[in-house]
């Protein structure tokens, strides 16, 4: 019997994708990328992705509406960087009631 544990845990995966083309990021900021993940509720879990090297940059997520992830790619890395095209991808995980 295949282990279900994924759907166990989540009542409902929202996911989106975008490309986009982050111009350079100078150290200590950041740039957010919305993500139109259809179903996202405020207050569900978040997993982000990107499709190349990130170069130690820090990739974090947020549900700030219905519908919508936001992405922040932030630069502590010492200097400026400047990641060029790639896709961001979401995954929005809504959790079964009770368990967290």
């Amino acid at each position: 019997m295949p282990r279900r544990q994924f759907q166990d845990v989540f009542e409902n995966v929202s996911t989106g994708s975008v490309s986009a083309n982050i111009a350079s990021i100078a150290d200590g900021n950041e740039v957010n990328q919305s993500i139109t993940c259809t179903g996202a509720a405020l207050g569900d879990m978040v997993l982000v992705s990107c499709s190349i090297d990130t170069a130690d940059l820090t990739l974090t997520g947020t549900v700030t509406s219905a519908n919508t992830v936001e992405v922040i790619v932030a630069n502590n890395t010492g200097g400026a960087v400047d990641l060029g095209s790639a896709t961001y991808k979401a995954a929005a995980l809504k959790p079964r009631a009770g368990l967290f």
